[in-house]
């Protein structure tokens, strides 16, 4: 098989403690690696040329637009290409899949991967978590990143073929509680915002109850879960999730994720929501896109700049 049909597009930032395991997983991949930092400050760069993995930088603004920067980019300029985070890796499985079964000749123009939630060191297999199908891999001319603030997928206009579990992506979601509860918390700010402004933005992927996975949870999130009240949606996912889907049966490290990332997460949302519904009603006359500016700072008003917030 020809090394030009496909790139491995990696995306970095101080990573050196994620990097290595990830370049190992891709060991004995017949493709390039194209890697894009966003100015690392550790030892990322040096794990990187060590490879003699190709890399370029280039300023970071959201996850949609450096995954799609990173496309356009591609110095390899394949005709297909495969998304990945330096937090990720590829089972055994996905490298002898793409090595010997995978051909950039179908008819075919995107595969959907499922991934494996690590947290903690553990595989959390319950709650919904897994399988767990995103699309990854496709042709370039195809697909891209959708443009939302938060919970991005990629996108295809064409036939798209679910692969079977087993050959998935490894997704190690955190080292530390403190990183995850930090990151969240960040996260939970561009979601709230998105959702005050009034104009949320539902993204490229179709929402449909009986699509593939991404489109049925899509069509779930916008018609179940956000037009359920502010906080007792979180109370609901979170008994759907360690209840209704046996996140319980993840044990006590399962409870320790599916209580953060399904109901504290989600409930910090609604609570930010809540401070800034009352802040702009408060009878001060601020505008919404004032008090963006005066409590979180330009890095995230900048980010829903294109949304025109009054």
């Amino acid at each position: 098989m020809e090394k030009n049909d496909l790139t491995i597009i990696l995306l970095t930032y101080n990573e050196e403690a994620n990097l290595p395991a990830c370049l190992e997983s891709l060991k004995g991949l017949n493709y390039p690696i194209f890697a894009v930092d966003s100015f690392s400050t550790d030892k990322t760069l040096s794990i990187l040329e060590s490879q003699q993995i190709k890399y370029v930088q280039h300023s970071f603004d959201n996850y949609s637009l450096q995954r799609n920067w990173a496309q356009e980019n591609n110095p390899f300029e394949t005709k297909w290409v495969f998304h990945l985070d330096a937090g990720e890796r590829l089972t055994p499985e996905l490298v002898n899949w793409l090595n010997s079964k995978f051909d950039p000749n179908t008819d075919i123009e995107g595969y959907m991967f499922s991934r494996r939630t690590i947290f903690l060191g553990k595989w959390i297999k319950y709650g919904g978590h897994y399988p767990n199908f995103h699309l990854r891999l496709y042709q370039a001319n195809k697909g891209k990143c959708e443009e939302k603030v938060y919970d991005q997928h990629f996108v295809v206009n064409g036939k798209k073929e679910i692969i079977k579990t087993g050959i998935d992506i490894i997704d190690t979601v955190t080292d530390t509680l403190l990183n995850f509860t930090t990151g969240h918390a960040r996260w939970a700010v561009f979601e709230a915002l998105e959702i005050v402004s009034s104009q949320k933005d539902t993204g490229d992927v179709k929402a449909k109850l009986f699509g593939n996975p991404i489109e049925r949870r899509r069509w779930l999130k916008q018609n179940l879960f956000e037009r359920s009240p502010l906080f007792v949606r979180s109370f609901l996912y979170f008994f759907y999730r360690f209840i209704i889907k046996m996140g319980f049966l993840d044990g006590t490290i399962g409870l320790v994720f599916h209580l953060l990332q399904g109901f504290w997460f989600r409930f910090l949302i609604d609570a930010i929501i809540l401070e800034i519904k009352t802040k702009v009603s408060s009878g001060n006359n601020i505008l919404l896109k004032d008090l963006i500016k005066e409590e979180y700072g330009d890095k995230y008003y900048k980010l829903l700049e294109s949304k025109n917030i009054k």
